[in-house]
C-alpha cells in the first residue's frame, strides 16, 4: 500500500494549496423533539448537516474542521464555503486571525454573524487543527489547557418525545458511564409534565447529583418568571434558555431575581451578541457554540471577555472539539454530551467519574470514519495536493 510522504517541517513559507469542502448529512437513529416542536414552531430533527472542511499545505501538513446545522442550512453553508474557499490557496496558515478577517470580508455582505461565520468556522477549525498537529500537541495543549479533564453532562437522553420511565432509565445509563450531570428538556405547553418529569428525575437521581434543565427558548417573560420560581426547590446547576435568545434584559432580570443560575448563548452568532450578555449580565452560565460563533478564533474572543466578567461557562454540543476549549478556560467548566456525532469520527472521547478527559492526540485528535463517504451530499476540491 502506497502511504504519503511524512510532512517537512513548517517554515515560515508554508502555503495552504489544497482544500476539500463536503457536505455530508448525519440521519439520527429517533426523531428529536424538544419544546420548539411541542410548541410547533419546528419539526422534529431526523438528521444534522455537517460541513467538512480539509486543508494541506505544500509540506504536506493537514488540518481538520468542521461546522454544522440542524433542519436546515446544510447545503446553504456548503454554498457559501464553496464560493469563500479560494480565499486560503497560497495564504500561510499560521496567520489564522488574518485568515479568519479575510474569509469573513469576501462575504460580508451577507453578515458578519449566521450562517456566514458558521461557515467559516469549519475552515477556522481546520486552521486550529492543522497547527497543533503541526506542533504535536493536542489542540487543548496548544491552547493552554488547565484541566486534563472536565466535567460533563448528558442531553440527550432528555428530550421531551422520551417517556418518563425511560428517561429514569436514561440516566442510569449516564451515570454507568461516567457522566456527571443529568439535563432534561422541559418548555410543555402543560407545565405541571414538566414539573412532574423534573421533580421525578430529581428524587431518582437524589438532592444532590447534578440537574439541570433546558427550555429552548419557549417561555415568555411572565412564565419565565413563574417556572424559574418553582424550579427552585429542585437545586438545579441552571435553567437554560428560558426566554428568546436575544433577549438579554430578560435573562438579566431572572438571573438577578433567582438563586438558581441562568444559562444562555448556544444560538449566538457572533462576539458582538454575546458581549451583549455579557455586559448586561444575561447569564451565569455562558454556553458559546464554536462552530456557530465561527469557529475557535471567535470563540476564544467570547471566553476571554466570560472570564474577564467571571463567568461560568459551558459551550453547546459538538463535545469532540468543546472538551478541548473547555480545558482552556480556567473555572470548571461543563461540556455537553451528546454521542449524535461519534459515527462521523473512528475515534471516541472518555468519561470517567463525572467528567470527560481530554485527548491528548495531535490536533482534535479525530479522523473520518468511511461512513462518511456514505453520508455525503455534495463535495468541492480547490488547489492541489502535494
Amino acid at each position: 500500500m502506497q502511504t504519503s510522504p511524512a510532512p517537512q517541517s513548517c517554515g515560515d513559507d508554508d502555503r495552504i494549496s489544497w482544500i476539500r469542502i463536503a457536505s455530508t448529512f448525519l440521519p439520527l437513529a429517533t426523531p428529536i423533539s424538544d419544546a420548539k416542536v411541542l410548541t410547533g414552531r419546528q419539526k422534529p430533527m431526523t438528521e444534522i448537516a455537517i460541513l467538512f472542511v480539509e486543508l494541506e499545505t505544500r509540506d504536506g501538513h493537514r488540518g481538520l474542521g468542521f461546522t454544522y446545522s440542524k433542519r436546515a442550512g446544510g447545503p446553504g453553508q456548503f454554498a457559501h464555503a464553496k464560493e469563500i474557499a479560494a480565499t486560503l490557496l497560497d495564504e500561510n496558515p499560521s496567520d489564522i486571525q488574518k485568515l479568519w478577517t479575510k474569509l469573513c470580508w469576501a462575504g460580508a455582505s451577507v453578515g458578519r454573524s449566521g450562517l456566514a461565520t458558521q461557515a467559516i468556522g469549519a475552515f477556522d477549525v481546520a486552521l486550529w487543527d492543522l497547527k497543533a498537529k503541526r506542533a504535536n500537541l493536542s489542540l487543548a495543549r496548544l491552547l493552554g489547557a488547565q484541566h486534563d479533564s472536565v466535567r460533563c453532562y448528558n442531553t440527550s437522553g432528555g428530550f421531551l418525545h422520551t417517556p418518563l420511565d425511560e428517561l429514569l432509565v436514561n440516566t442510569d445509563k449516564s451515570r454507568e458511564k461516567g457522566i456527571g450531570g443529568i439535563k432534561l428538556k422541559v418548555g410543555q405547553p402543560d407545565s405541571a409534565i414538566d414539573l412532574k418529569r423534573v421533580s421525578t428525575v430529581r428524587k431518582h437521581l437524589g438532592d444532590d447529583f447534578p440537574l439541570m434543565v433546558d427550555a429552548n427558548q419557549q417561555w415568555d417573560r411572565p412564565t419565565a418568571q413563574r417556572m424559574c420560581r418553582r424550579f427552585e426547590e429542585f437545586n438545579l446547576i441552571w435553567i437554560e434558555e428560558p426566554l428568546d435568545c436575544y433577549d438579554a434584559e430578560g435573562h438579566a432580570a431572572l438571573a438577578a431575581a433567582f438563586d438558581t443560575p441562568i444559562a444562555t448563548g448556544e444560538m449566538l452568532t457572533s462576539v458582538a451578541e454575546h458581549n451583549e450578555f455579557i455586559k448586561l449580565r444575561g447569564a451565569d452560565f455562558l454556553m458559546p457554540d464554536a462552530p456557530r460563533v465561527g469557529g475557535i478564533t471567535p470563540y476564544l474572543k467570547v471566553a476571554a471577555l466570560a472570564e474577564h466578567a467571571g463567568l461560568m461557562i459551558a459551550p453547546h454540543f459538538a463535545m469532540e472539539l468543546h472538551v478541548h476549549l473547555a480545558a482552556a478556560y480556567p473555572t470548571q467548566p461543563w461540556v455537553e454530551h451528546f454521542e449524535w456525532l461519534e459515527p462521523l469520527f473512528n475515534e471516541r472521547l472518555e468519561t470517567r467519574d463525572g467528567r470527560m478527559l481530554v485527548p491528548t492526540r495531535p490536533g482534535l485528535g479525530l479522523s473520518l470514519s468511511e461512513r462518511v463517504a456514505g453520508w455525503t451530499a455534495a463535495e468541492a476540491e480547490l488547489g492541489k495536493r502535494g
